[in-house]
């Protein structure tokens, strides 16, 4: 399947809004909650207007995964980015009707090329010990495994940690 990545505008707020709502359930399973307030569709638009500027401040980096049909498959950012050090937070997530099919790998490719001309020198991502996908996508694309927490979170009544990752460009 072909993908791009393509940053956010003003423009994919209901179309974003969309497809968080549909896949709320399913990326529930894998990270915490955003809350019920993430999906009240006044409180949406706030959020993604937010987003909007702390990307025109070059704060963070949001993109959406989309197919050559420009529908909306997921997101990638880099957030939080650290611009004395160069350092930015990676987040991710594919829609559950895309799941399998390499879109995390190639997006999370295509991130990489896309910072890497905007000067960042370092990722850093963290995922659950559950979220053997994710793990794999991370180690595909180079990032190297630095630590487990030993601290422990419950999730969906399940007991978890988080595996943290970093990437050197």
């Amino acid at each position: 399947m072909n993908i791009f990545i393509e940053k956010l505008h003003v423009a994919d707020e209901e179309n974003l809004f969309n497809f968080e709502l549909e896949n709320r359930t399913f990326f529930e399973e894998m990270v915490p909650t955003r809350g019920d307030n993430f999906y009240n569709p006044e409180n949406f638009k706030k959020i993604h207007k937010t987003l909007l500027e702390e990307q025109v401040n070059d704060d963070s980096y949001f993109y959406l995964i989309k197919d050559s049909e420009s529908s909306i498959l997921g997101r990638i950012n880099l957030v939080d980015i650290e611009k004395m050090d160069k350092i930015g937070y990676l987040g991710y997530r594919v829609g559950q009707a895309h799941i399998g099919k390499g879109i995390a790998n190639k997006a999370l490719k295509l991130l990489i090329e896309t910072v890497t001309g905007k000067g960042i020198k370092q990722i850093k991502a963290k995922t659950t010990t559950n979220n053997i996908a994710s793990q794999r996508v991370l180690e595909k694309n180079g990032f190297e495994r630095i630590e487990t927490s030993s601290e422990e979170f419950e999730m969906n009544g399940q007991m978890l940690k988080f595996v943290y990752y970093i990437l050197k460009i």
